[in-house]
């Protein structure tokens, strides 16, 4: 049988890279998309 060690709190630099690794992604595709809805809304202006 494995006993799950726990290995304390984390440190700082590493909750702030956790984070960064867990919703870093979904900021980065928000982005992304507002920048090409802003583009697309600019283009559909200039076709008018």
């Amino acid at each position: 049988m494995i006993i799950p060690l726990h290995l304390g709190a984390l440190h700082p630099v590493e909750q702030a890279l956790t984070l960064a690794l867990a919703f870093g992604p979904f900021v980065v595709l928000g982005a992304v998309v507002l920048h090409r809805r802003r583009q697309d809304a600019a283009e559909d202006q200039r076709d008018r």
